[in-house]
């Protein structure tokens, strides 16, 4: 961005994205009230603009119109300009894309919204190019029409907000009288398999989403179905992903998405988010196949996190761009002569062969290391060489490259703390560590919720956003119900009741703060935030999954290994809050299904009495620690004390001979306990 001028309000704010646009020529104001009352003082009205640092078509239009001098004179003389970070304040950009998408029928970033200075929309669109093309209505254009429409006709301005305000008002379904059943998840299911790609895996046409929330689904109704065919729509998403150019070869780590539908180009930026969600799904796939692949790809995402989006601190950045020097995908993509430099003739015609590198190129001229198409055991074959062998020389050249990548201009990293995000990555990591008996991964997501602890609680309110010594905007829904998915795994892996309480502390103030007494359901914003021009309660799945969606399934979990009943009781009536959003369309819904099949296939409780360290306990916590038992949640306590604050009703089991004893109930009906640790084992994982 340009800097030789004078920086705008922008340059007090924390947010990377914000700061981007501190020197523009326009006179941005960060989203607050000093910007309304000038709107409202000069009667003008508001130009919205809201993007993320890594967006590669919020660049785009920074530099070809809030870079440029005739479109700052526009906004400055017609219009009150405000910029919004959306992954700073999700609940802004919430509101207006949902007004977006009403108004356009799609959505995405930049969005770019003209309101009233009541902050209602009259006008929505995404990326505008400073003047038409692409046939795409140009910035100016948009500008100074829709300034004239503002001060002209005021009566199709008030016919229009009246309108977008009412279908607000609509947009929250109101509770039905009928329940979610089990033909939804069988619903969900078909819809899913209808929209499979047979051909590449993953779902719908390009662009293409990892969407592992899907996946996640698909996972359970093998385990609950045995319907085979769902668990090979997510090997092979999970393969062909990893053989495309979304996945990057040289240093790991997924990218947001496909531009095709082969999963060949990625759009290059690396979000916190999927690498989370998928690491997840990579970990419970290994857990029921046991494919050593699956753990490979696991603990290469780990690598990639631990070196390039982990803090000094321990917590986990938001973003790595798409972007460097201007060019998209320049640090990631490689001319065929420059392999041969590096590597040498003989490892770099081995290395080009492999991984499809041509002198032509795969994108735009250059190339894209991918594995389409290829099977190593094959080229071993071909080459007479073990495949043990032809691994080490591909990693050797992976190395090497890797090396010499380092060396070009890094990416914009955006090192702002998300308390969300960072709970994906916790719950997943320590799902990774307990999986795969690694400590190392426990320790990274305890010191990652440790800094969240430390950082991310302002007199005991949990706050969204972290940077530069700075915690600041009330934690949304997500927020919310993303740690407490971190809180639960972590229990799970370290079995330390400190977790446990810290869990039921934020759901009974997730409860408090966001559940809508009337209805049911969560709330995006809580009940002390800023209140916007209408309230929005989400249960589709996005990139990540809703709050709603995580928050059912976590309160269910909490639920069952807690004993108290009124958390699955507010998941009950979630089941007729949203009964009829997701009966339009259950696909669309698939996390939150996953509490449904909590609810409608049996489940087990199972609670450990004795110690961690004797080898009945390591053995028994081994066995039930690596398998894929979603429907199964795990007490474990030294004595029947240890559970009087997080799970009264275990209090009055008894150890058997001061053996490790194990307790085991299924559907609130319990058996007698055992001391027989194989016996116990078979119960558990008897479906």
């Amino acid at each position: 961005m340009t800097t030789n001028r004078q920086p705008n309000r922008l340059i007090d704010e924390k947010s990377p994205y914000l700061l981007q646009h501190a020197h523009n020529p326009v006179e941005w104001f960060p989203w607050g009230e000093e910007a309304f009352d000038k709107a409202k003082r000069e009667g003008k009205p508001i130009f919205l603009s809201i993007g993320y640092s890594s967006c590669h078509w919020c660049h785009v239009m920074a530099h070809e119109s809030f870079e440029d001098e005739e479109v700052a004179k526009i906004l400055k003389e017609n219009y009150v300009s405000i910029k919004v970070d959306r992954e700073e304040r999700p609940d802004i950009d919430s509101i207006y894309m949902k007004v977006c998408q009403m108004m356009t029928g799609q959505g995405g970033w930049p969005l770019t919204i003209f309101m009233t200075p009541d902050k209602v929309p009259f006008y929505a669109g995404t990326y505008f190019p400073k003047t038409s093309k692409y046939g795409r209505p140009g910035l100016i254009e948009a500008l100074t029409q829709l300034y004239q429409k503002y001060v002209e006709d005021t009566n199709h301005i008030t016919s229009v907000t009246q309108s977008v305000t009412d279908a607000l008002t609509r947009s929250i379904t109101p509770k039905s009288n009928n329940r979610l059943t089990k033909e939804t998840l069988d619903k969900a299911y078909e819809q899913l398999a209808k929209g499979y790609d047979f051909t590449y895996g993953g779902f719908g046409e390009a662009p293409k989403f990892p969407m592992p929330q899907n996946l996640l689904f698909l996972l359970r109704h093998y385990y609950f179905t045995g319907n085979t065919a769902a668990l090979k729509m997510v090997e092979k998403t999970l393969k062909d992903m990893a053989a495309g150019g979304i996945w990057d070869h040289i240093g790991y780590g997924f990218a947001r998405y496909s531009t095709d539908e082969e999963w060949l180009v990625p759009h290059f930026e690396k979000m916190l988010y999927d690498n989370a969600l998928l690491l997840m799904v990579f970990t419970e796939c290994y857990q029921i196949t046991k494919n050593p692949f699956y753990r490979q790809i696991s603990e290469q995402i780990i690598t990639f996190i631990k070196r390039e989006m982990t803090s000094n601190e321990g917590a986990f950045y938001s973003a790595i761009d798409a972007d460097s020097e201007g060019v998209e995908g320049k640090y990631y993509v490689w001319d065929y002569e420059e392999i041969f430099d590096i590597l040498g003739h003989d490892l770099g015609g081995l290395y080009v062969d492999v991984y499809d590198l041509t002198p032509e190129g795969n994108f735009e001229g250059k190339n894209i290391p991918n594995l389409i198409d290829q099977d190593l055991e094959y080229v071993a074959r071909e080459i007479n060489l073990p495949l043990d062998a032809l691994l080490k020389q591909l990693e050797k050249a992976r190395t090497k490259l890797l090396e010499k990548r380092e060396q070009r201009v890094y990416p914009h990293v955006d090192d702002k703390i998300l308390t969300a995000w960072n709970g994906l990555m916790i719950a997943a990591l320590a799902k990774a560590s307990r999986v795969f008996s690694n400590q190392e991964y426990k320790k990274m997501a305890e010191n990652a919720m440790e800094f969240v602890e430390e950082n991310l609680f302002v007199k005991n309110r949990l706050m969204a956003r972290y940077r530069e010594g700075e915690a600041k905007y009330n934690a949304y829904i997500d927020d919310y119900a993303f740690l407490l998915w971190a809180y639960i795994e972590l229990y799970e892996t370290t079995f330390s009741k400190k977790h446990l309480k810290h869990a039921h502390f934020l759901s009974e103030q997730m409860l408090e703060l966001f559940w809508d007494e009337e209805h049911g359901g969560f709330y995006f914003s809580g009940k002390d935030s800023e209140q916007l021009i209408a309230k929005d309660k989400e249960i589709y799945d996005g990139a990540i999954p809703s709050g709603n969606s995580v928050a059912a399934v976590m309160l269910t979990r909490l639920g069952y290994l807690s004993g108290n009943t009124s958390y699955l009781d507010k998941v009950e009536e979630m089941y007729f809050t949203f009964f009829n959003d997701v009966n339009r369309m259950a696909s669309a819904s698939p996390f939150f299904l996953q509490s449904l099949q909590l609810m409608e296939y049996k489940t087990k409780e199972v609670v450990i009495l004795g110690k961690k360290d004797n080898d009945k306990g390591i053995h028994l916590l081994k066995e039930v620690q690596t398998e894929f038992l979603p429907n199964v949640v795990f007490l474990f306590g030294e004595a029947p004390e240890n559970f009087s604050e997080v799970a009264p009703f275990a209090t009055a089991y008894k150890q058997i001979n001061d053996e490790t004893t194990v307790y085991i109930c299924e559907n609130f009906a319990c058996r007698q306990p055992t001391t027989n640790i194989e016996n116990a084992l078979k119960a558990i994982k008897k479906k």
